[in-house]
């Protein structure tokens, strides 16, 4: 057996005419990828935004609910771990996306035969240089707009041909690979595109394709910053452009992935995913990027596609999510789920590929933790927030204390004298394992677009809409009855994905 995991970051759905949008980007490759591929309509994110994304993939368990970005747990079971011990599947990750080496991203690789990670992408800290003073400052140009780092902007001085692009490296790599081990057996490639994630850069042949001499005369934007729209119409357009023409670049170098695929015929007995962690506001609801605001269908609506030997193209409208990678790829290598050391919450999605089944769940359960929590039956979203502005009780739940650049402790995200409110225990009903239980107000994490200490401005309403008439989420229903009944699936979906009995309270469920 063999399949292939295809995973670009911050893919936007409505920019993909596989999914019939109207402001899309040119990705030849995607659309010729979907034409072999059963198409999943209503498929949501998870917990977001990235390395929760993926320890839901790896795991097949919603994570949002217990902690925010950290570590893959000590006592997590990812999908890497459980093809090779059980199949003796190799498996094998190319990747540039840096949080996989640096703090908070610690056992990602846990399982994986073999990996590599090509580094600097945004601001991954590898070439970064001194100043006659030590740490150089992050000092943006004059008049810039958006999300500003030293590191990013020393990386892009390594960037002299398309190839020296991380992105455009981990395709290429993993086309070599596929070629050189078309003929063998066994094998799992999980192939991983920090692209297009933002910064929006790239050579700008691509960004010629969607903008012309005359269409904009400003300043060259690249990277939002992570919080509401500060760019003029003008030069948010440009960003949309600039964020097509990265998708245009990641399309071209997943088709060195198909090109061996078809050379070897490998479409009759090779399965191929593709999907995405999460997607991205660029001015929708008057937003830039992700994180703070409400969970809309720009972030958790997202593609995936599955091209899978023996099953006819096609589209599939139930309700899926990321979680259900897992077991549908434990299915196709043969493995049964009674192997699984703890429950999961993804579904098998083989019976829906086969046309045994109409749908696996009733609805879908997302967010970002400490903020509100989302359902949707993929007619209505129902968008719950905290019952006040405490955001409390609210807890952390790790064996593995760190977030994104840093730990809870030695006066990093936690003060030293907030050390004794820190338990241990085994507090979580689906493990034995002990993890420490952290009040979630003693956390001072360094990232405002993520923070959770207190309900924030733009989390604090609940809100339903009708997406099948109101896909763009402008026009909340105020209908009781509706609410009442939409409030008892969200919180039926809670329990069944083991939510800690405090998110009941936070929330007044």
């Amino acid at each position: 057996m063999k399949a292939l995991f295809i995973l670009c970051d911050t893919l936007n759905r409505r920019m993909l005419s596989a999914y019939g949008g109207d402001d899309v980007a040119l990705t030849p490759n995607m659309d010729r990828l979907a034409r072999r591929s059963v198409v999943f309509d209503n498929h949501w994110c998870g917990s977001a935004p990235c390395m929760p994304a993926r320890r839901d993939i790896m795991t097949g368990r919603l994570n949002f609910l217990e902690k925010p970005w950290g570590a893959m747990e000590p006592f997590d079971q990812p999908l890497q771990s459980i093809l090779s011990e059980e199949k003796n599947v190799h498996t094998h990750m190319f990747a540039d996306h840096a949080h996989y080496v640096i703090t908070g991203g610690e056992n990602y690789v846990k399982g994986f035969t073999a990996w590599e990670v090509n580094r600097g992408q945004e601001c991954d800290p590898i070439w970064t240089r001194a100043c006659k003073d030590g740490i150089r400052p992050d000092t943006p140009p004059a008049g810039y707009k958006g999300s500003w780092t030293e590191a990013e902007r020393e990386n892009r001085t390594h960037f002299r041909t398309e190839y020296d692009y991380p992105s455009v490296k981990t395709m290429w790599h993993a086309a070599e690979w596929l070629e050189e081990n078309h003929d063998e057996d066994n094998f799992f490639l999980w192939v991983e595109a920090f692209d297009p994630h933002e910064p929006f850069d790239c050579p700008k042949y691509y960004l010629d394709w969607y903008e012309k001499e005359g269409d904009y005369d400003g300043p060259d934007f690249t990277h939002p910053s992570y919080g509401p729209n500060e760019f003029t119409p003008e030069e948010t357009a440009h960003l949309r452009r600039r964020c097509k023409a990265l998708m245009t670049m990641t399309d071209r170098h997943l088709g060195e992935i198909l090109d061996v695929m078809d050379k070897y015929h490998m479409w009759d007995d090779t399965m191929v995913v593709l999907t995405t962690d999460h997607g991205y506001h660029l001015g929708e609801h008057g937003y830039m990027a992700k994180n703070y605001m409400a969970p809309y269908n720009e972030v958790f609506h997202i593609p995936m596609m599955a091209a899978v030997p023996g099953i006819a193209p096609g589209r599939c409208n139930a309700v899926t999510q990321n979680i259900d990678v897992l077991p549908t790829l434990m299915e196709y290598f043969g493995i049964q789920e009674d192997v699984l050391q703890y429950p999961i919450h993804g579904k098998n999605l083989m019976p829906l590929l086969r046309g045994e089944a109409n749908q696996v769940r009733d609805g879908a359960l997302y967010g970002y933790f400490g903020k509100q929590v989302a359902w949707t039956d993929g007619k209505y979203t129902y968008i719950h927030a905290a019952k006040d502005e405490a955001n409390q009780p609210l807890y952390v739940y790790t064996a593995m204390p760190t977030v994104l650049r840093q730990v809870y402790g030695g006066n990093d995200a936690l003060r030293t004298e907030d050390y004794g409110k820190i338990e241990m225990g085994r507090f979580l009903p689906w493990t034995e394992y002990p993890v420490y239980r952290f009040p979630a107000d003693i956390i001072h994490w360094g990232n405002a677009s993520q923070e959770f200490v207190g309900r924030s401005s733009y989390n604090a309403e609940t809100l339903l809409f009708d997406i099948e008439t109101d896909y763009a989420q402008e026009h909340p229903i105020d209908d009781s009855a509706l609410l009442a009944q939409c409030r008892a699936k969200l919180r039926e979906c809670m329990q069944v994905c083991h939510a800690p009995e405090e998110q009941f309270e936070r929330l007044g469920l």
